[in-house]
């Protein structure tokens, strides 16, 4: 799967091949954490470590549920938008909107752990990407961006004082920037630092797939702001390189981390170099005169570069047990009492839904009635993992055994357009289900058209003798594969290059032979790329209300 450590002290872009969105990042001592949106999956808020700026693993997350009692139902596009994360006195910090319901802040002096109980500290709908920030005489402030969906405008930066402990806005709301009079339209996502008596915003503006990074300074933390336009697509293949981090090393080199939309994968994690000239940042390879001059105030994405010195010997970065070559979790045999960090539901989970039997290296997953109205897309109870290559292959194997009438249990690709494939049982009859959908949204509330096909085992030529045991084992095959690209017009912008994907899943009853092939061609879901997943549903209106489950042995992931 996806590796960018290259092993020769360099790496390759993406750092991370998954949908990261909107990442935020920060060193303490020399450790690196990282956090991202997630929408309304949960546990969200996935919090990332790493000794490098290269290797990344889940290693927490910072909400076990979405704040608020409606995302017990899935809410595409609502929920946990743009985070950020500091380290302030000894505590951690993170601060996240949620367009609808308001800004929040949690903290934790051990980040591996249980953080607090997130608090509102400005309610309401519209402010979006919240970044706090401690000043150098103790007073603390928050920058922010707004959503037009929700507060009617867009493009404009707000600052307003925050209490010293984090947990309530204090002063007057200042609007510090507005994109709107000069060329940064959309400008959103700030993250706000200093530097030499300089207070810096760094802000993407263009739009996600079409914008570049631009930074603002000024000596007043209210402003006026100047600005300039630090990293663009160029000629490179990164379309809207922006939204991310500025992160430090001991050895005082200077990185940026943002992402890149790529449509069905979502929005991967990219890392490029950064420098200072008369104290304005510059990301990504910048082109220079012989005197050592920028040619231009901008970079562009470096594809491949020398990994970051943190400040450690070669000798010692042998120690691959402390340093090493990594990814997110993708395998699962389930041999735990908890789930994997690669793990979210499709809303916040019920604790009855999955039983642990790590002894038997196996979990057991519990059906959850909905009507048989409901689209498989907003099934609460699916269990999903995002993509982490470009194109891969994964089999999951499950026993349908304790399955009951009315039970429907299999697979599911969910993006805009999705697909799903299992067995449903009626009476003491199973069916192979075919279910393929596409969402559309308005106003964030999605509607799903949808179609579904039932094969009866029994009259497919297929060898059955393995299901017909007394376990009932299936096996789903999962693939991606890329079959091209295309020209995408964004916003009366251009982006080449944006890939095609064509995904299928497969059933096998014996692991060996494949087949009632389901497919649909990629597309990202509500701000999301396509996650893939597992589930067992409970038709409620079956007048046998008994419910049943299954048990799952394994995930494994191949290129």
């Amino acid at each position: 799967m996806w590796l960018a450590d290259l092993g020769n002290g360099k790496y390759k872009n993406p750092i991370l091949y998954a949908d990261y969105s909107d990442p935020d990042a920060i060193r303490v001592g020399d450790d690196y954490f990282m956090i991202s949106s997630s929408f309304s999956n949960a546990p969200a808020l996935p919090l990332l470590h790493s000794k490098d700026l290269v290797n990344w693993k889940v290693v927490n997350y910072i909400l076990p549920k979405v704040p608020e009692f409606r995302y017990r139902n899935p809410i595409h596009g609502c929920g946990v938008w743009a985070p950020a994360i500091r380290y302030h006195d000894g505590k951690f910090f993170v601060c996240f909107p949620m367009p609808d319901e308001g800004i929040y802040m949690t903290t934790a002096t051990d980040p591996y752990g249980e953080w607090s109980e997130p608090v509102n500290i400005r309610s309401g709908a519209g402010w979006i990407d919240p970044c706090p920030f401690w000043d150098d005489d103790g007073k603390a402030y928050l920058v922010a961006g707004v959503a037009k969906s929700r507060i009617g405008y867009k493009s404009v930066l707000h600052m307003v004082e925050m209490a010293a402990d984090g947990m309530s806005l204090i002063g007057e709301e200042k609007k510090v920037f507005d994109g709107n009079l000069n060329d940064q339209m959309t400008i959103e996502g700030p993250k706000l630092y200093k530097r030499n008596g300089y207070y810096y915003i760094f802000a993407p503006a263009g739009g996600v797939k079409t914008g570049w990074q631009t930074v603002l300074r000024s000596k007043n933390i209210y402003g006026p702001y100047e600005y300039k336009v630090v990293l663009r697509q160029g000629d490179t293949k990164v379309n809207g390189p922006h939204q991310g981090a500025w992160v430090d090393t001991v050895t005082g080199q200077d990185w940026f981390i943002h992402f890149q939309d790529v449509y069905a994968a979502g929005r991967i994690t990219h890392l490029q170099p950064m420098e200072w000239y008369e104290d304005w940042p510059i990301i990504g390879e910048v082109k220079k005169d012989e005197n050592g001059k920028p040619l231009e105030e901008y970079g562009t994405p470096v594809s491949e570069y020398t990994k970051p010195d943190i400040g450690v010997s070669s000798k010692e970065l042998e120690d691959k047990e402390k340093y090493p070559i990594c990814a997110p979790d993708l395998d699962d045999d389930f041999d735990k009492d908890h789930l994997g960090l690669q793990w979210q539901w499709n809303a916040n989970p019920d604790e009855d839904w999955i039983e642990f039997m790590p002894e038997k290296s196996k979990i057991k997953l519990n059906a959850v009635p909905t009507t048989p109205y409901r689209p498989v897309c907003d099934y609460r109870n699916l269990l999903l993992a995002k993509w982490a290559s470009p194109e891969f292959t994964c089999v999951t194997k499950m026993s349908l055994k304790d399955m009951a009438n009315g039970d429907y249990a299999g697979c599911v690709a969910l993006g805009v357009n999705y697909i799903a494939l299992g067995v449903t049982k009626q009476g003491d009859s199973y069916a192979v289900r075919k279910v393929i959908g596409n969402q559309n949204f308005d106003c964030d509330v999605s509607y799903a058209n949808e179609s579904k096909e039932d094969i009866p085992v029994s009259l497919d030529p297929m060898e059955f003798n393995s299901f017909k045991s007394d376990e009932k084992e299936i096996y789903i095959r999962y693939t991606v594969k890329r079959i091209g690209e295309e020209t995408h017009v964004e916003g009366g912008l251009v982006v080449n290059g944006a890939p095609r994907e064509l995904e299928t899943l497969e059933i096998s009853f014996d692991g060996e032979k494949y087949g009632f092939t389901t497919a649909t061609e990629s597309k990202a879901g509500r701000w999301v790329g396509v996650k893939n997943g597992m589930f067992i549903s409970h038709n409620s209106l079956v007048k046998n209300q008994i419910k049943g489950s299954i048990t799952v042995d394994y995930i494994k992931y191949e290129d």
